[in-house]
């Protein structure tokens, strides 16, 4: 009999996604200050690419030239997403962190929109966004800020190259030979800050729950949910991000929501609820 791939509707494919990626976040914030940015992004990535490899199985020698074409950036981009993400954070609040790096997947919603319905609920998740960002903070590190917002450049590339491979690739198999892609890119910088130097077996443990949770699973349901979505709904599906990690971050972190965070929850939840209701089949 032939073997089927679990079918999960790409709706809550997403939702599964980023509730998997904040769980993930609250194991990183464990782990960050024993392993630096670098090290943490290589672990994350270098497990999760062994997971997906054993798997998934893919014949590499069957990939195509125009696969190769697409797989291969993806997961370059990949890789330096999440590397230059972990170096923002090491700089500059998390929450202004996300929020920054949310303008790029807003800047595909924006591009990729037809129907004024659609510039509404961008703009209703670009406020929730604004809402939820300490802009007040004035002690706030240029580089920081500029990590963020150039890994929201390199999460954009991520959508449309997600897009694409998803097109003409095996979803499982995509992800596998990407997170290999991102791995050989990670994984020197690792090495060069000596943050792998300091892991320990319960480190190594505490990597592998968090390749699962924040690489593995959530971007596996990623690329089956870019297959069917258009990247402007999968753009506002995502935005929900910011709204899961102040909710996560107060059951694991017992960080509190002031009422503009709460409000910034809402507007979010609203542009994604409706983003779903109101896309073309």
């Amino acid at each position: 009999m032939k073997n089927k791939e679990f079918n999960l509707p790409p709706v809550p494919a997403v939702l599964l996604s980023i509730i998997s990626v904040q769980c993930g976040a609250a194991i990183a914030k464990t782990i960050f200050p024993a392993l630096g940015a670098a090290g943490t992004a290589s672990i994350r990535i270098g497990v999760s690419a062994l997971i997906l490899l054993l798997a998934y199985r893919p014949n590499l020698s069957k990939v195509t030239a125009q696969q190769w074409k697409i797989v291969i950036p993806y997961g370059m981009t990949l890789g330096a997403m999440n590397l230059i993400f972990y170096m923002s954070i090491e700089r500059i609040p998390i929450g202004l962190a996300v929020t920054l790096e949310f303008i790029g997947p807003l800047l595909v919603a924006i591009f990729g929109s037809r129907r004024w319905v659609d510039y509404c609920w961008v703009l209703l998740a670009a406020a929730g966004i604004v809402l939820i960002a300490p802009w007040t903070n004035s002690r706030i590190d240029p580089f920081g800020v500029t990590f963020a917002l150039l890994a929201g450049a390199l999460w954009a590339g991520y959508i449309v190259l997600g897009g694409k491979v998803s097109k003409i690739m095996n979803s499982g198999e995509a992800v596998s030979i990407g997170m290999l892609f991102a791995s050989i890119l990670i994984l020197p910088f690792g090495f060069y800050e000596n943050g792998l130097v300091n892991l320990t077996p319960k480190l190594m443990g505490l990597g592998i729950a968090l390749a699962l949770l924040s690489s593995a699973i959530p971007f596996t349901l990623e690329m089956k949910a870019l297959g069917q979505l258009p990247p402007r709904t999968f753009s506002i599906l995502m935005s929900l991000e910011p709204a899961a990690a102040a909710i996560c971050a107060f059951i694991f972190l017992q960080e509190q929501l002031n009422f503009y965070e709460i409000l910034a929850v809402v507007c979010v939840v609203i542009a994604s609820a409706g983003s779903t209701l109101t896309a073309k089949k």
